[in-house]
């Protein structure tokens, strides 16, 4: 009875309250979620020369990971996880336009934090990878496992078109599966459907840009990147990377 006591107390004590708290949390530990699976999913691949995973085992990482993150938080914040998509909210009056850029910088902190995270997991792989040197570009560069670069072929104006034709068919997907008066999912597996709508664009549009779809997928661990010892050529328009 006392440890039964003990541990009411303990949990109301630690209970938060206070709903916005509560909602940066949850973005906060979604994005996190979707992160380390995402990151993940491309340091195995990188840093095994494509030997314990490949591009398919990259996007399915990917797209899983949304669900998961979705799963963890979305009754909670929603699980936005993406600042495209909270902006995409605000648009159609579904989210407070003041609570935009709080979500915002929980999403690229988490994006920031779990970029560390795999770091860590995926340490002695990736130096040992890159032969002891953290580069952007050339046969054994690793600065692609944290954020997206272009391929060598592709233009400023095309990747920009690249992200905002990605973005923008994500965007539409999500909106329509989320739209009650349409052709209803059924209850409990949106997550699901979700991941299967990010699995298809980075089955068909992944080419040009490495298709992040996502600002704080790129933003946050570009930054890991920058501190961590790529320097600032992860700033850079890079081309010859391979």
């Amino acid at each position: 009875m006392g440890n039964a006591s003990l541990l009411t107390r303990a949990r109301a004590l630690l209970r938060i309250r206070n709903q916005l708290v509560r909602e940066c949390l949850a973005e906060l530990l979604a994005t996190f979620v979707l992160m380390v699976i995402t990151l993940s999913g491309a340091a195995q691949k990188i840093t095994s020369s494509d030997t314990k995973g490949n591009i398919i085992t990259s996007y399915l990482a990917g797209a899983l990971a949304v669900m998961v993150g979705i799963y963890t938080a979305g009754g909670i914040s929603g699980a936005h996880m993406n600042p495209a998509f909270s902006f995409a909210m605000c648009l159609i009056e579904k989210f407070p336009w003041w609570k935009l850029p709080i979500f915002v910088v929980m999403q690229i902190l988490a994006s920031f934090i779990s970029a560390g995270a795999v770091y860590i997991l995926y340490y002695d792989a990736i130096w040992y990878y890159s032969n002891g040197t953290l580069t952007v570009s050339g046969p054994r560069e690793t600065a692609s496992i944290f954020a997206t670069y272009p391929a060598d072929y592709v233009s400023v104006a095309n990747g920009f078109l690249d992200q905002v034709i990605g973005t923008g068919v994500l965007m539409v997907g999500v909106m329509g599966i989320m739209d009650t008066r349409n052709k209803p999912v059924p209850k409990g597996l949106e997550p699901v459907v979700v991941a299967l709508l990010v699995l298809s664009i980075e089955s068909s549009m992944g080419a040009n840009c490495g298709c992040p779809l996502n600002p704080a997928r790129d933003i946050g661990p570009r930054l890991f990147t920058y501190v961590a010892g790529w320097g600032p050529e992860v700033f850079r328009w890079v081309e010859g990377r391979g």
